[in-house]
């Protein structure tokens, strides 16, 4: 059971992180696509052609929720469905161009504003701590 200190210490670092995310979300450009709608490409991206019963799991919502993103997905234009390669029973859904386009632009628009917000409000001693506490958080989440 963690102390404290351990307990005041995650609090805040969540805290912290959240403000982060929320924020970030909020300076890329919308393109009409929902925060759901952005997970589902970001997975695409970087997990590949995936199932829509896969990507319920992955992404903890209900099959019928992950059908509606996914249609409003390849409405836009930015997912597309092919026959699964082994079960021509199932379809598997991947990013297209346009798809890869409009999740570089919100990645990129994320990325100026970091890197602007932290030229502009930290010292370089600040970044250098950010950049072990970068390397922290990514070591915890791969416990």
């Amino acid at each position: 059971m963690p102390g404290r200190e351990h307990e005041e210490l995650a609090t805040d670092l969540g805290a912290a992180v959240g403000l982060l995310m929320r924020r970030l979300r909020a300076e890329s450009p919308g393109d009409g696509i929902t925060p759901t709608q952005r997970a589902v490409c970001a997975r695409l991206d970087l997990e590949g052609p995936a199932t829509t019963a896969a990507l319920a799991r992955a992404e903890l919502v209900r099959p019928q929720s992950m059908r509606m993103t996914l249609a409003a997905l390849e409405e836009r234009g930015v997912v597309a469905r092919s026959p699964h390669p082994t079960d021509g029973r199932q379809v598997v859904f991947a990013l297209t161009e346009e798809g890869r386009r409009v999740l570089a632009g919100l990645r990129r628009a994320k990325q100026d504003w970091l890197g602007v917000a932290l030229a502009e409000h930290t010292t370089p001693e600040e970044r250098r701590v950010l950049a072990e506490a970068a390397a922290l958080l990514k070591r915890l989440t791969e416990n």
